[in-house]
C-alpha cells in the first residue's frame, strides 16, 4: 500500500523519536548508578526482543526475519554495540547537552566512511559537514585550554562507530525491513554481550528495573519511530525534527540534573547541526534520501 505523504504523521512519529531518546539518556544515567554497561546492554536486547514480538509477528513471525546477508548484519551491529555501550558510558560523565552535540558529529564521520568505502564523492557539501563539524567538537571539547574529558573522548569514539554503523545499514535498507533490521540488532548484540553480561552480572533492585525496561523499550522504538516518520515525510522535513535533541536534551539536563550549559557547548553543538542541515539540503537537491535506521 502507498503511503500518503504527512507532516503531521510524520512530526507525530518524531515526537515520540525524540522522547524516547531523551528518556533513554535519563534512563542510562539511572540505571548505570548500579550496574554494569555490559549488564544494561544485555537486558535491553534481550527485554526489547521480547516486546518487538508484536511487531514481528504481524510482519509474517521469524520465518520472515530469515535473511540472506547473516554477516552484514554481524558488522554492523558490532560496530553498533560498540557505539552504544560508549554512549551509555559517557552518560555518567559528561552533561547530558555535551554527550547529544558531540554524537551529532555522526554525519560527518559517515561521510568519511562513505567516500571511503562506498565509493561516494566528497563534494562541498559534504566537505562543509565535516569540517564544521570538526571545529564544533574542537570548541566543545577546548584542547590545551582545559583538561579534556575522558567522557567527552569517549562519547566521540562512540559517534565514529557510528558512523560506520550507518555506512554499514544503508546498504541492508535497500533489501531488509526495518522490523528485520532491529531483530537481528537485538539477537546479535544479545550473543556479543552474553559473557560480558555474565561475568558482572547482579539482580537489579526495584528501584533500578523500570529504568532498565524504559531503556529496552527507547532503545527498541526510538528506531521504529524514525522509520515510521521518514515514510511520511521527506528526510530534509523529518531529520532537522531531530535537531531538536540538542535544546530539549539541554533542557532535561538542568530540569533533572541541575547542568548548565556553557557558551562553547552551545556554540559548538550550532556548528556541527549547521554542517548537518548543509549536507541535508544538498542531498534533496541531489535526489530523494531513503529512510536509514540505525
Amino acid at each position: 500500500m502507498e503511503v500518503q505523504p504527512s507532516n503531521i504523521r510524520a512530526a507525530f512519529w518524531m515526537t515520540g523519536s525524540l522522547a524516547a531518546i531523551i528518556l533513554m539518556a535519563v534512563s542510562g544515567r539511572e540505571a548505570s548508578r548500579e550496574l554494569n554497561v555490559f549488564q544494561i546492554m544485555e537486558m535491553r536486547s534481550l527485554i526489547g526482543l521480547a516486546m518487538l514480538y508484536p511487531l514481528i509477528r504481524s510482519s509474517g513471525g521469524f520465518k520472515a526475519m530469515k535473511t540472506s546477508r547473516i554477516w552484514q548484519h554481524v558488522g554492523r551491529n558490532t560496530a553498533h554495540y560498540a557505539g552504544q555501550f560508549a554512549w551509555l558510558m559517557a552518560l555518567s560523565m559528561i552533561p547530558l547537552a555535551q554527550l547529544i552535540a558531540i554524537e551529532f558529529t555522526t554525519p560527518a564521520w559517515t561521510a568519511v566512511m562513505a567516500v571511503a568505502f562506498l565509493g561516494e564523492r566528497l563534494n562541498i557539501w559534504r566537505t562543509l559537514t565535516i569540517a564544521l563539524g570538526v571545529i564544533g567538537v574542537i570548541i566543545i571539547v577546548r584542547p590545551g585550554i582545559d583538561t579534556v574529558e575522558i567522557g567527552q573522548l569517549i562519547v566521540l569514539g562512540a559517534a565514529f562507530t557510528f558512523g560506520i554503523s550507518f555506512t554499514m545499514v544503508k546498504s541492508l535498507t535497500r533489501t531488509e525491513s526495518v522490523v528485520k533490521i532491529i531483530f537481528w540488532m537485538l539477537v546479535i548484540q544479545s550473543g556479543i554481550g552474553l559473557l560480558p553480561a555474565l561475568y558482572v552480572w547482579q539482580w537489579p533492585s526495584l528501584q533500578i528495573m523500570p529504568w532498565v525496561i524504559i531503556i529496552a523499550f527507547t532503545g527498541t522504538f526510538s528506531h521504529f519511530c524514525m522509520a515510521k516518520a521518514l515514510l511520511y515525510a521527506d528526510a530534509t522535513v523529518v531529520i532537522p525534527m531531530d535537531f531538536l535533541r540538542v535544546p530539549l536534551t539541554a533542557v532535561v539536563g538542568w530540569l533533572v540534573y541541575s547542568e548548565r550549559i556553557d557558551a562553547y557547548t552551545a556554540i559548538g553543538a550550532a556548528l556541527i547541526l549547521s554542517g548537518n542541515l548543509l549536507n541535508l539540503k544538498n542531498r534533496a537537491r541531489a535526489e530523494p534520501v531513503k529512510p536509514t535506521i540505525a
